[in-house]
């Protein structure tokens, strides 16, 4: 039986891996610098003691670990010939990037719904949504990520895995996982796929019904200068929602199939690497009231 697992990551012959690996410890930095960096001002800032930005403190931690829960075995990797990780390591991996991912997708969707009442009920949001509700639907978030994930890691994890034990990825997941096993077991793998599949397609639609009701309400705005200030409270959110559905749902909710490699690596860095980089860019940038923090900061 498999003790370990070798993860190729993004290139098997050592090519341009310096320049790479500086590019990555480059962009994790700065993952890590801005995501505590909107921690830190929110929750040392009356003014942003809003839900909205609870919302985003929340997003922010979700990145700083969902990325680390990645990054670091790539960095190793790209360092040594072969990245060799443990059997529990790869597993443990697994389950805090599917828990942790699937937490963001529950994160978005709350966005959504908290931008619609925003929006659609301006008069009834702080009863509808209060602090004390905000705090309980941030929590049910995570409670309701890393329970969904239990079923998924632990049926994958009783495969037999007894000959092959090279992962041609940057990390463990579901797909390349599957592939090495030495019995495919229809069963285990359809109820991974619904369990993944049904996640992301809630989570989506409930998000897309909220902007739906969203943009019926700019729509009927009366002042141009009122629809693009309502919509620029939108526009952010809506930038990470279609990055990480968009790439997650290609991955997770696909025909079975051989599929290029190369493609599966460029989605998967987009989303474990890429979007939590941009992340505080795009959320900070595009915010008025946000800056006017960290101007007042810097000053």
């Amino acid at each position: 039986m498999v003790k370990e697992f070798i993860l190729r990551g993004f290139s098997s012959n050592g090519v341009g891996q310096p320049v790479l690996f500086t590019l990555l410890f480059l962009i994790y930095t700065f993952t890590l610098t801005g995501n505590i960096t909107i921690i830190k001002l929110v929750w040392s800032h009356p003014t942003l003691q809003k839900p909205m930005y609870i919302f985003l403190a929340n997003l922010s931690f979700v990145e700083i670990w969902f990325t680390t829960s990645t990054m670091p075995k790539m960095l190793s990797g790209l360092l040594v010939q072969d990245n060799y990780i443990s059997f529990t390591g790869c597993f443990l991996q697994y389950f805090f990037f599917f828990s942790l991912g699937t937490t963001e997708c529950f994160l978005l969707a709350i966005m959504g719904y908290d931008r619609y009442l925003a929006i659609c009920q301006p008069l009834r949001y702080n009863v509808l949504m209060s602090r004390r509700k905000c705090l309980c639907l941030g929590a049910s978030c995570w409670i309701a990520g890393f329970t969904w994930s239990v079923l998924p890691v632990s049926l994958i994890s009783q495969l037999p895995f007894c000959r092959e034990n090279e992962i041609d990825h940057i990390l463990c997941d579901t797909g390349p996982l599957l592939e090495i096993v030495c019995e495919r077991d229809f069963t285990i793998e359809v109820a991974c796929s619904i369990c993944t599949s049904s996640m992301l397609l809630a989570t989506c639609l409930f998000t897309s019904i909220s902007y739906a009701f969203i943009i019926q309400t700019i729509i009927r705005i009366p002042s141009a200068a009122g629809r693009r200030k309502a919509f620029s409270t939108c526009a952010s959110h809506l930038t990470v929602v279609f990055l990480m559905f968009g790439c997650t749902m290609y991955m997770y909710i696909r025909p079975s199939g051989k599929h290029p490699l190369k493609y599966d690596k460029l989605l998967a860095t987009i989303y474990t690497i890429v979007t939590p980089f941009l992340n505080p860019i795009i959320y900070s940038l595009r915010n008025k009231e946000f800056m006017k923090v960290v101007r007042k900061v810097m000053s």
